[in-house]
């Protein structure tokens, strides 16, 4: 479990492919707390480290993984937001997130909003849209974010000077694919809700959320 706080930016040394890729990442601050075997979340995918030392860590990725994520898509030199496990008594700063990519969302523009940004995603298709919904969350590239607007398979979020700063995204051209999972409690709600035809106010009265 984790929180889309990124705690910092590591950087890919070797890609290895194959049907169980290797993934070489520099990134010295998570290997120290972590062990092998232990849990990582790269680009907001969990994987698990086969390898650990002082500079960095080994992490292998399956084929399902490498063609639902864009961790297929990074090469050495490619930056990568990296975050740890939640531990029992850390601060959820950000929200749950499970480190199971949902899909990928391509990224259209950004537009200054003072001296914010507001990134405008696209979505392959309407599947995930359902989920996203104005000040809900949502993760892209592991980062937690609010989403702005959303309407077709469009949707923005923005981000802040520090989040540009301490993440991958203040620099992701135009057409990078982000890594998107989508809020854990949508999900749920809509898998509750199935048998009834969806969710509606009395369905969440009835179920404690109102």
């Amino acid at each position: 479990m984790f929180t889309g706080i990124i705690t910092e930016i590591g950087t890919v040394t070797r890609l290895q492919p194959g049907g169980l890729a290797r993934l070489r990442v520099e990134a010295p601050r998570t290997a120290a707390g972590l062990e092998v075997g232990g849990s990582v979340a790269v680009n907001g995918a969990c994987l698990t480290a086969v390898e650990v030392d002082a500079g960095g860590f080994v992490a292998e990725a399956m084929a399902e993984t490498l063609a639902r994520t864009n961790l297929g898509r990074l090469s050495p030199g490619s930056r990568v937001n990296l975050e740890s496990p939640l531990r029992l008594g850390d601060a959820l700063d950000g929200h749950l997130v499970l480190g199971h990519v949902d899909g990928r969302a391509r990224l259209v523009e950004r537009l200054p909003d003072g001296a914010a940004q507001r990134l405008v995603l696209e979505l392959p298709d309407g599947t995930l849209a359902r989920y996203l919904a104005p000040r809900g969350s949502v993760s892209l590239d592991g980062v937690s974010l609010t989403v702005i607007e959303s309407g077709g398979r469009r949707f923005s979020v923005g981000i802040i000077p520090h989040t540009a700063g301490v993440t991958t995204l203040g620099e992701l051209p135009p057409g990078w694919e982000l890594n998107l999972e989508v809020d854990l409690i949508a999900r749920y709600l809509e898998r509750l809700g199935g048998d009834r035809g969806g969710v509606d106010r009395d369905f969440l009265a009835e179920h404690g959320f109102l």
